[in-house]
């Protein structure tokens, strides 16, 4: 290494992983491995991807990318998912003594596919938590490190596929708990459940995609209704739930979920999760769009209770245009006449 007396990489397993270290210079920077569970041929391609990503000056810190890569193993083509990233204590020895460079090192993971990019987020998080075991087991990076990346595939990519097979035909309650910002208490479960099922939960909201003001306030109105928490007890073989709601919409997605899983693909689940809060967000857009028109129009105002009453999800989604529209009078009103309709 030329610029720093200490480098590394590190490596995980899915179908296949590795990863390298690096220093920052375009064209001064040297690579090296700490560890790989790719064959010697692969891992050197898998190096020299990583070097002219570098050259480029494509990898910034703490964020990762997602890329197609032509290796020397039975999949050929997969899907690698890499990120560079600094050891925060001896960034900050090295702050203090300019003659000290803190090692940098690229990780990546290799799946089937390039839809890793739906994961990236999960990814992201999982770096994060590595730099913390590093900052943690300064001198023994191997022995901390490779345990943690080899369960890189179980932790990050698996747990809506475990969600989706241990609730089976009750995933629409839980899909609904998720869109309607249902508070959710879990039972009895592990640590491992436990953390999938919130995850899930997470993944499923429409947190990112709605108003932020929109979703504070519908976590307030239904936590509020402390009656309608729903319990998830996992004493037993299968989850038993307590105050689950459910709709026609979400019984449709859980069938989707429950096709794909005879597949087995975690990638696949997580597409399905997408598609699932894509066509939330569609309908909520159809259904203000048709408020704005109904403020004047009695026609549309018909067309509204209509789109309730077919779309399978009218009971959330007037939940959340309610909140939407309340400091807006004329949209209020509206509003108030389609819950009287679908009360009828």
């Amino acid at each position: 290494a030329s610029r720093s007396a200490q480098k590394g990489a590190a490596g995980g397993d899915g179908s296949a992983g590795g990863a390298v270290a690096q220093t920052p210079s375009a064209e001064d920077f040297s690579l090296s491995l700490l560890d790989t569970n790719l064959p010697a041929e692969a891992e050197t391609e898998l190096r020299s991807f990583i070097a002219k990503r570098l050259t480029k000056g494509a990898l910034f810190e703490g964020m990762g990318n997602v890329a197609s890569v032509g290796l020397s193993i039975p999949e050929g083509k997969v899907g690698c998912y890499y990120c560079r990233f600094q050891q925060e204590s001896l960034l900050e020895m090295a702050t203090l003594e300019s003659d000290i460079n803190a090692p940098e090192y690229v990780v990546c993971f290799l799946g089937g596919s390039e839809k890793e990019d739906t994961f990236r987020l999960e990814l992201d998080k999982y770096i994060q938590n590595l730099k913390i075991n590093l900052d943690l087991e300064q001198k023994n990076l191997e022995t901390c490190v490779s345990p943690y990346l080899r369960s890189w595939f179980e932790d990050a990519i698996c747990p809506i596929q475990r969600v989706v097979q241990l609730f089976q035909d009750k995933l629409a309650s839980l899909l609904h708990a998720a869109l309607s910002y249902t508070p959710v208490e879990i039972k009895n479960a592990d640590g491992r459940t436990e953390k999938d099922i919130s995850r899930f939960l997470a993944a499923a909201s429409l947190q990112g995609l709605v108003q932020e003001g929109t979703m504070t306030s519908l976590c307030i109105a239904m936590t509020e209704e402390q009656h309608k928490s729903m319990v998830i007890d996992c004493s037993g073989p299968q989850p038993q739930l307590h105050n689950a709601g459910s709709n026609r919409f979400c019984e449709d997605w859980r069938q989707a979920f429950v096709n794909g899983a005879e597949g087995g693909n975690p990638f696949l689940f997580r597409q399905i999760l997408e598609n699932f809060k894509l066509k939330a967000i569609q309908d909520i857009n159809n259904l203000k769009r048709f408020i704005r028109q109904a403020e004047m129009n009695h026609y549309a105002l018909f067309k509204c209770y209509l789109f309730l009453k077919n779309c399978g999800s009218g009971d959330i989604l007037l939940k959340i245009v309610k909140v939407e529209h309340a400091e807006m009078p004329e949209a209020r009103n509206v509003v108030t006449v389609l819950e009287e309709f679908m009360r009828e």
